[in-house]
């Protein structure tokens, strides 16, 4: 929703209402994203965070193989948007997926151990998994409450994700 063609953000207020509209629309869903502008709408409907949050290595790791394994393939991710290998090892964080990941693993790491923390979301189910182990085992007890068999996301693990 937030990058349309080329890679132009969506304006603010657009990107907020396309987001509410989504909620409103589904009795259930999953968001996966962690942008600012829109995490207290989501937080405040949604009944679980997980924040998939690997060591900087192995986000590093895995945001290069399946950025590059993209790039290579030509793979369209929405909007006809499609990544590079030049823009990949940009050293601008605006353009490259490895230089933003190199650069904000730190700083969301604070914020979101702060937003974990607060009172106003102490109504969510609130996991943090640094290893595909930990999802495993959760998704594992899930299994073990609801008879049903979540499926495994520790394929793509490795961003922050929402309800």
């Amino acid at each position: 929703m937030y990058h349309q063609k080329d890679w132009t953000p969506i304006a603010d207020d657009e990107f907020r209402h396309r987001v509410a509209e989504f909620m409103d629309e589904h009795s259930s869903w999953v968001i996966d994203g962690n942008y600012r502008l829109v995490q207290p709408d989501i937080w405040t409907q949604a009944d679980t965070v997980i924040w998939l949050h690997p060591p900087r290595r192995t986000a590093m790791w895995r945001v290069g193989w399946r950025s590059i394994g993209r790039s290579l393939r030509r793979t369209e991710l929405w909007n006809g948007n499609r990544e590079s290998l030049g823009r990949l090892f940009s050293l601008d964080p605006e353009r490259s997926m490895l230089a933003w990941t190199w650069k904000t693993h730190p700083t969301r790491e604070a914020i979101f151990e702060r937003r974990f923390a607060e009172p106003r979301w102490s109504h969510l189910d609130r996991r943090r998994f640094a290893r595909n182990s930990e999802v495993d085992s959760w998704l594992a007890s899930l299994q073990r409450e609801t008879g049903t068999r979540p499926v495994s996301p520790t394929a793509t693990a490795g961003s922050d994700s929402n309800r």
